[in-house]
């Protein structure tokens, strides 16, 4: 009795984009440079809602640091100790992304319940003036990113960034209301709703991290749908063993067992399968098994198929 092919056929296709890990070093710099300047200036008004966003662009800078990072890490090439590369550097970076903004959210959440215990006086039109070169910044930092490849490092930063410009928002509205003769109890109020908003957004990606690292098939990807497209392929009988998953947030992977009518066919039908998975469902590497459909279903039906036992002694 033959037994099951151990020919595995593999298709690799990697696409960087090289202009990721520029345009986070752009938003570093940016960032890291106004960041000082809401912090002198939020010490000076006496305002949480600018030391918030101050804290924010500061953690940004750091976040960012750590994406440029990932991204230069992520376009290395693979080897024999990382037979992937280090793609999944990229996943890494999101989710150190996330921890700390998690870290970030509870520590000004907590001082903005202390200062509604004890308000202090807020120099509203110093937090005005600054909040709004802060949303300016970060306008342009967010346009910067927004313009490259959306990978899950690059929405880690994105993430930060629109945390930032919440914060901006929350001075300029916290600054205008107390110029105006507002309450000063507006400054912590708004900083606290900025902590909300936030903590849905790390919320999200957090969750899209988890499955990443939990190797689940890829959101947008119906696994039930590619195995019935390859077996409308003609010539490949059944499917099995059908293992899809991510390596990062745009780079996806299958393995699989596939039965067909002739192992004749194989070199005819592998190419098909390899562009079907690449044009239709976005997975770029594949490894497929082809397997004669006839010995696969003579071994289901005898359970000792291959073994030595089942061998006929002379």
């Amino acid at each position: 009795m033959t037994g099951h092919s151990d020919n595995h056929s593999h298709s690799h296709s990697h696409s960087h984009n090289h202009g990721t890990g520029k345009a986070l070093v752009f938003a570093l710099l940016f960032t890291t440079g106004f960041a000082a300047v809401e912090v002198v200036g939020g010490l000076l008004a006496d305002s949480l809602a600018l030391l918030s966003d101050a804290g924010h662009m500061l953690t940004d800078s750091l976040s960012l640091g750590v994406g440029a990072f990932a991204a230069w890490l992520a376009n290395k090439p693979t080897s024999r100790k990382h037979s992937f590369g280090l793609q999944r550097a990229e996943v890494l970076g999101a989710l150190f992304n996330v921890v700390f903004m998690f870290a970030v959210v509870f520590y000004i959440a907590y001082e903005a319940i202390n200062r509604f215990i004890d308000t202090p006086e807020v120099n509203g039109g110093l937090v005005l003036v600054i909040g709004s070169l802060g949303f300016l910044v970060n306008v342009i930092v967010a346009w910067v990113l927004m313009r490259g490849e959306q990978t899950m490092n690059v929405r880690g930063a994105l993430l930060h960034v629109f945390g930032d410009l919440l914060g901006s928002v929350a001075a300029i509205g916290a600054g205008l209301t107390i110029y105006l003769g507002g309450p000063a109890m507006i400054d912590p109020l708004l900083s606290l709703f900025v902590c909300f908003l936030i903590l849905i957004s790390a919320s999200r990606l957090l969750r899209e991290v988890v499955r990443v690292l939990m190797e689940a098939v890829p959101t947008g990807i119906n696994s039930s749908a590619v195995a019935n497209a390859i077996t409308e392929v003609e010539g490949v009988k059944a499917i099995h063993d059908m293992h899809i998953w991510s390596l990062s947030s745009n780079s996806h992977a299958l393995a699989a067992h596939i039965d067909l009518d002739s192992m004749k066919q194989w070199e005819s039908i592998l190419p098909q399968l390899q562009t079907l998975l690449r044009d239709q469902f976005s997975i770029a590497h594949s490894t497929l098994q082809p397997e004669d459909a006839a010995v696969r279903d003579a071994c289901d039906a005898d359970p000792d198929c291959g073994s030595q036992s089942s061998k006929k002694v002379v």
